[in-house]
């Protein structure tokens, strides 16, 4: 049964910018000078592997849990009053590295994710551990579901009993893959009758392949509320919950929707 209780709307703030492989001192600089401009944001969101860039050397570019790119992280929600989410390599055991969504509160306390789908042509399934949990997290009364890259091909992951207002997704998705991108945002929208955000970096990487950042917000019938090409910057959108909701209540198909469980999933 969905819950339509009246909500705040939500202001996301999204952070396109180029990456450089392994300068985690000169990503986070830039990234600290991009975030002075945002301006109300309840939700802050930075491209995968934002601190080194998307590369399959797990071991050298990985950190402890409670790493310097997590506590840069606490300190950027801290000051904003706002979630911050990016993604990094953490070490979680003995040759044990996962590709970590960072979910930051403003008071120190963190929820992550660690992305299921790994991208095999580049390799990432032979150097990082998969994922076996979903996570949910509640901001402002949204119910919001976090996950990354590659992850946005796989639909059935991003489905549950549609009670979702917010999916998004944090990615180093190359240019030559972009129409890709363009099509399967939204049709994540339109599928699971919510908001969908898509942030990407843009600029070249160390195997020379381009990023034509098209970070862009989705609403729940796959229109597009924002859509930033290949420029370096803050994009901030108001999502309007009382929208959503109207449209649920004059279009509820999530009542018809197929009841179905994962297996190997752990839901949080």
């Amino acid at each position: 049964m969905q819950d339509l209780t009246p909500r705040e709307d939500l202001n996301v703030a999204l952070v396109q910018a180029p990456v450089i492989r392994f300068d985690t001192e000169t990503n986070l600089s830039n990234f600290d000078r991009l975030l002075q401009q945002v301006q109300g944001a309840d939700l802050v969101l930075l491209p995968e592997m934002f601190n080194t860039g998307f590369s399959m050397d797990s071991a050298e570019q990985a950190e402890a849990v409670d790493g310097p790119s997590t506590r840069w992280l606490q300190e950027q929600a801290a000051r904003l009053d706002a979630v911050v989410c990016g993604t990094l390599t953490i070490k979680a055991g003995e040759g044990d590295y996962r590709n970590r969504l960072v979910w930051a509160r403003p008071d120190g306390s963190l929820e992550y994710y660690d992305k299921r789908h790994l991208f095999r042509m580049a390799g990432e399934h032979t150097r990082f551990t998969p994922g076996d949990r979903r996570l949910m997290v509640e901001l402002k009364g949204w119910r919001i579901r976090p996950l990354v890259c590659y992850d946005l091909r796989f639909p059935v992951w991003s489905r549950d009993a549609q009670t979702t207002d917010l999916l998004f997704y944090l990615a180093s998705w190359p240019q030559v893959r972009r129409d890709a991108w363009n099509r399967l945002l939204p049709a994540r929208a339109i599928e699971n009758l919510c908001y969908v955000a898509g942030v990407n970096r843009i600029g070249e990487d160390h195997n020379g392949h381009a990023h034509s950042g098209d970070s862009q917000v989705l609403d729940f019938i796959g229109d597009s509320l924002l859509h930033v090409r290949d420029q370096e910057g803050v994009y901030q959108v108001r999502l309007s919950a009382a929208k959503l909701d109207r449209f649920k209540q004059r279009f509820p198909a999530w009542m018809d929707a197929d009841d179905y469980s994962l297996p190997d999933a752990v839901e949080n």
